[in-house]
């Protein structure tokens, strides 16, 4: 038995998927030449605006239950695919329903500055007043959000840039956690730790210097090997430092439709351990208690009188064969707020 399992970095909500785009990449197309006709995130927001908030509920529920059947009990979910008003606030009610309707603690995070929408192409200043004077508002007057996100990358928005949506969110009384240091060091992670952010998450690119500043602020490590797989990256992030500073270290799916199509946190632990080179207790650690502090949860992530009985069962004979085998799912029973839900 082991705390049930925590996804702390998800975009489980989108409609459509881009399984074409990956053929067309093994095919010889690069992710640029794929953007350029429309493909990429531009596609992803596409479906996703025109999607009903119906449609949309029942393509993520979908991706929902390959979660729940592995013991997964608590998931973050960010929206980021809509990148206007209707669609972001579509995008959290239906985050919002999927905990009402399943077995599981949904956390849902505003990520509006997730990309540049089309309409606003070249002027990414305009579009992030957008975000900051129209849209957050808006969902902190209807609390669909519990956090703030930004993806803070030299393909999206800059440190200034994202400092004014984080800004608005402290406003706002919503915590803030950032995309950081993916593809290139942008200062991301010491600017996530200077807003005392939840976490800072990917980190291939991250410094010695990020890394102190994320152990002085508390700020959780989330990496990804999903992404790093799927895009098939060759800087693997900083573990030994991060080891060395004392940051804790979470795992998460990043489930979406481009980057990592991933559909089991289980296969994480093993990814996570052969990729980029945790121990199987780090990995485990990562989807339970620093999942946990990865998304400001104090209540779950371990097994202790007090806290909430969220609970995974296991056909197994030692919490190392989670990490061990890739493929399968030996979850047997799993346990939600002290109920047997399966």
């Amino acid at each position: 038995v082991t705390p049930g399992l925590i996804d702390c970095h998800t975009h489980l909500v989108y409609a459509g998927n881009r399984a074409h785009e990956f053929a067309a990449r093994q095919a010889g197309k690069t992710y640029a030449q794929i953007s350029a006709e429309g493909g990429g995130i531009a596609y992803t927001v596409k479906q996703t605006r025109a999607a009903s908030e119906a449609e949309l509920f029942a393509q993520s529920e979908k991706r929902l239950k390959h979660f729940l059947r592995e013991g997964v009990t608590t998931m973050e979910i960010k929206s980021g695919y809509g990148l206007d008003m209707e669609s972001e606030l579509k995008m959290l009610r239906v985050s919002k329903k999927l905990g009402e309707k399943y077995p599981v603690t949904i956390r849902k995070t505003f990520l509006g500055a997730h990309s540049v929408p089309a309409e606003f192409k070249g002027r990414a200043d305009e579009y992030i007043d957008t975000v900051v004077n129209d849209m957050l508002p808006a969902i902190a007057k209807e609390k669909l959000a519990d956090s703030v996100d930004g993806f803070c990358e030299h393909i999206a928005f800059t440190p200034a840039q994202i400092a004014r949506v984080f800004d608005a969110a402290k406003k706002h009384g919503l915590a803030v956690k950032l995309h950081a240091e993916q593809l290139s060091d942008q200062g991301g992670a010491a600017m996530a730790a200077q807003y005392k952010a939840l976490s800072a998450d990917h980190l291939e690119f991250a410094s010695e210097e990020g890394i102190k500043a994320m152990a002085a602020s508390g700020t959780v490590a989330v990496l990804l090997p999903g992404a790093f797989y799927m895009l098939k990256e060759k800087q693997k992030p900083p573990v030994e430092l991060l080891r060395k500073h004392g940051v804790a270290i979470a795992l998460a799916s990043d489930c979406n439709p481009g980057t990592s199509p991933v559909l089991s946190l289980i296969a994480m632990l093993n990814m996570g351990c052969t990729l980029f080179g945790l121990t199987p207790e780090e990995a485990l650690r990562g989807i339970t208690v620093n999942a946990a502090k990865a998304l400001g949860l104090a209540d779950i992530g371990t097994l202790e009188v007090g806290k909430a009985a969220d609970m995974a069962i296991w056909d197994i004979g030692h919490p190392v064969d989670l990490a061990y085998y890739m493929g399968g799912n030996p979850c047997v029973g799993v346990v939600k707020s002290g109920k047997l839900i399966q």
